[in-house]
């Protein structure tokens, strides 16, 4: 019913990722190629905060902790949340991608809250990375500022209360497809909005709505995934989402872990649009491509 773009979420993210696409995710938005080459710039100046998350000296799990402690009780949106924000995001990603035995061992090391954070981050990268292959060319994407956490949750939540998918689920699908609406696009299948609709299934659940519209996208969401088997058999609804088998595996991971922990949400929400370019990684900033893609470091 839906084709994926070819190539990113999850980065996320980055979706998004992915996004994914994500990412990554991380996970990258499991989204397309497309069409200009990298015009990187170097990475800016961290803060005082940034600056000891990336102190080698200190053990990993020390650092993952202080992030996620950031992340819970800063104030979102701020300088310093994004920055703990994305330490725990390209952590994530860049474990999913190395050896098991180091993640274990990272693992191991922290509360068993923040290791079912970065468990289910892990897992959730290590599927969209699989689904991804690094692109020539950046993307012809432009990286909006999305809506707040708060103006979301109610737009998430009234979907649930109309159609009874589960609106973890629709935060998730929504990360993983435009990190939470950062990624403006059109796929290389026409699929267009914040949750990736091509305009003829929207216009079988968008009643009328319109399809870059946060609230008519994810309410056209939660219908579809209704219709397919939400709440009852949610891998079955995501698989009609798309079909790919390590797309429901990501998606319920980063759900599930919103479940379990009000705090991953706000966590997700910061995660930024990352994507697998043959030359390294590539922040994509708000305001791309005005603003130059950043490569990061791997």
């Amino acid at each position: 019913m839906r084709t994926r773009l070819s190539a990113l979420t999850a980065i996320t993210a980055l979706s998004a990722l992915v996004a994914g696409c994500g990412g990554e995710p991380l996970s990258d938005p499991v989204r397309g190629p497309s069409a200009s080459s990298p015009a990187a710039t170097a990475s800016p100046l961290p803060s005082p905060a940034a600056t000891s998350l990336e102190d080698p000296s200190v053990p990993l799990a020390e650092r993952l902790t202080q992030a996620l402690a950031t992340v819970a009780s800063g104030k979102p949106g701020s300088e310093e949340v994004r920055e703990a924000a994305l330490f725990e995001q390209t952590t994530a990603r860049n474990l999913a991608r190395g050896s098991r035995a180091k993640a274990d061992t990272v693992l191991g090391a922290l509360g068993r809250g923040d290791r079912a954070q970065l468990e289910s981050d892990i897992a959730a990268a290590r599927e969209l990375t699989a689904m991804t292959d690094p692109q020539p060319k950046l993307p012809d994407w432009r990286i909006l500022t999305p809506p707040t956490p708060d103006e979301l949750r109610p737009i998430y939540r009234r979907a649930q209360q109309e159609t009874g998918t589960p609106w973890e689920y629709l935060a998730a699908v929504h990360l993983v497809e435009t990190r939470m609406g950062r990624i403006r696009g059109t796929s290389t299948a026409g699929a267009q909005g914040p949750m990736q609709f091509l305009p003829p299934t929207f216009a079988q659940y968008g009643a009328g709505g319109d399809i870059n519209d946060p609230g008519d996208a994810i309410m056209a969401a939660g219908r579809m995934l209704a219709n397919n088997g939400a709440p009852r058999d949610m891998a079955g609804a995501l698989w009609a989402y798309n079909h790919s088998d390590r797309y429901v595996a990501a998606v319920s991971a980063y759900a599930e872990q919103m479940r379990r922990s009000p705090a991953a949400y706000d966590l997700y929400w910061h995660w930024q649009v990352l994507y697998r370019h043959q030359d390294g990684t590539m922040l994509l900033p708000e305001g791309y491509p005005g603003e130059k893609a950043v490569r990061i470091a791997d």
